[in-house]
């Protein structure tokens, strides 16, 4: 079924207003190797960058 203009509309306004966006540029293939590794462990590839994140950050701030 079709997205309707307005659910497109109502998708971005969300998304807007909860979420931040940050490009990441990556050497040719490596998207291909994370999202694998994402798949393997049954969550996304945004999941799995986040979840990096936020162990990486946790790690450094009980230095």
């Amino acid at each position: 079924m079709p997205v309707s203009k307005a659910q497109i509309k109502a998708t971005t306004k969300y998304e807007t207003a909860n979420y931040d966006k940050v490009l990441l540029r990556l050497p040719k293939g490596k998207r291909a190797e994370i999202k694998a590794h994402a798949d393997e462990h049954g969550e996304s590839v945004n999941g799995f960058i986040t979840r990096a994140i936020e162990n990486q950050i946790a790690k450094d701030t009980t230095v």
